[in-house]
């Protein structure tokens, strides 16, 4: 049998258990023993974090060679339009090598959206807009990295699916554990 747990990382929660710096980690969400990170979410992105106690399936999701799909909500400063999103469909050259295509589109804002705590900021002059983002890899903080060589820089950032588990139903903070055969 193999456990996994589905959590819903809120903003500024690092992703591991343990931190010598006093910082909000699982530790404070999730009391189950000898479960382990598949994948991580940065300490300022939120949404869907899963943890398992098989190491297969850990790499399987982690592994960039997988190419387990990954979705994002995210929130962008600015109004990009599709030709402004087409780069993100093509790859982005970036520092660490070109990124795998990703499928882009621009999305209304969810309507099951949790308050964030803080709030990003927002500017009166400048609109912002939702994009429906989805990778097959994870290098370290792509997302934000890919948005802002188009010019939109990301104000939040969820992760809403990893492979076919979501966070629906999951509210921030909480946890899902599912065991399968």
């Amino acid at each position: 049998m193999t456990r996994i747990v589905l959590f819903n990382k809120p903003f500024d929660v690092l992703s591991q258990f343990t931190d010598t710096q006093g910082r909000s980690t699982l530790k404070d969400y999730i009391d189950i023993p000898d479960v382990y990170v598949a994948g991580r979410l940065d300490r300022d992105s939120e949404g869907l974090l899963m943890l398992t106690d098989t190491a297969a399936l850990q790499h399987k999701i982690s592994a960039p060679e997988s190419k387990v799909g990954k979705c994002y909500w995210v929130q962008v400063e600015g109004a990009p339009n599709d030709v402004d999103l087409q780069p993100l469909r093509e790859g982005i050259d970036m520092k660490d090598g070109p990124t795998r295509p990703a499928k882009a589109r621009l999305m209304p804002a969810p309507q099951s959206l949790w308050p964030r705590d803080p709030p990003i900021r927002f500017r009166q002059a400048i609109p912002d807009a939702w994009l429906h983002l989805t990778i097959s890899e994870g290098r370290n903080r792509q997302v934000r990295r890919m948005c802002a060589a188009i010019g939109y820089p990301v104000l939040r950032l969820i992760r809403y699916r990893i492979g076919s588990w979501t966070i629906d139903g999951i509210a921030p903070g909480s946890y899902r554990e599912v065991v399968t055969p």
